[in-house]
This record gives C-alpha cells, structure tokens and sequence, in this order.
C-alpha cells in the first residue's frame, strides 16, 4: 500500500509562487507515472501535470504551461510541482495520484483513469 502526503500549499498574492510536494510512503513509486490535480469548490477535479516514471516525459493542461513545472525525485520518492506568476483562478485543493500502466499518455488527463493511489490534498489560495 502507497500513501501520498501533499504539503507546500498555502496563500499567496497573485504572481506569487509555491512549490508542492507529494511525499510517497510504504513502497517506491519510483515506476509510477505521477501527477497533479486540482479541484475548485463547485467544479471538478481537473488534470494539472503528470511526469512518466523516468522523468522523460511531461505533460501539463494548457493554461498552466510555462508557468508550472513537474519534477520528482525517485530517490526521495517524492513529486514537485513548482508553481510560478500564479493567478486567482489557481486557487483550488491540490492532489498528487500515482498510477501504473496508463497508456497512452493522453489517458493522463482523465482523473478516473488514476485508480492507484491519491493523496488528500493540499489547498492553494492565490489572492488578487
């Protein structure tokens, strides 16, 4: 059994940046593709970045590219996502998820489709 731990999320002034971490327990994820969603109140959860197993491939939804950046440490077996010029509309609770042979990559996007391990989330507020 897996267990994710979000931390790094808080409040911050638009333009601002925070740097999450998703922290794995129990076994290496180390052969896991992983990735961040966020949920705002009201909408659903919404695909953010995902890294493949190597760190070889990234992906992220269009309106954080640039701004946001997937790492993981598979030494650590951690995932970050650094986020940078952050807006109002990021504000959301933040979930890492963890997930083996999801393929294609365009799967990625689909929340259902992570049915491995999730974390509990950590909450970002951006301020205008």
């Amino acid at each position: 059994q897996v267990r994710l731990v979000e931390s790094g999320g808080g409040l911050v002034q638009a333009g601002g940046s925070l740097r999450l971490s998703c922290a794995a327990s129990g076994r290496s994820v180390s052969d896991y593709a992983m990735g961040w969603f966020r949920q705002a109140p009201g909408r659903e959860r919404e695909f953010v970045s995902a890294i493949n197993w190597n760190s070889l491939s990234t992906y992220y939804i269009n309106s954080v590219k640039g701004r946001f950046t997937i790492s993981r440490d598979n030494a650590k077996n951690t995932v970050y996502l650094q986020m940078n010029s952050l807006k109002p509309e990021d504000t959301a609770v933040y979930y890492c998820a963890a997930v083996q042979g999801l393929y294609p990559p365009s799967n990625y996007s689909q929340a259902s489709r992570w049915t491995d391990y999730w974390g509990q989330g950590t909450q970002v507020t951006v301020s205008s």
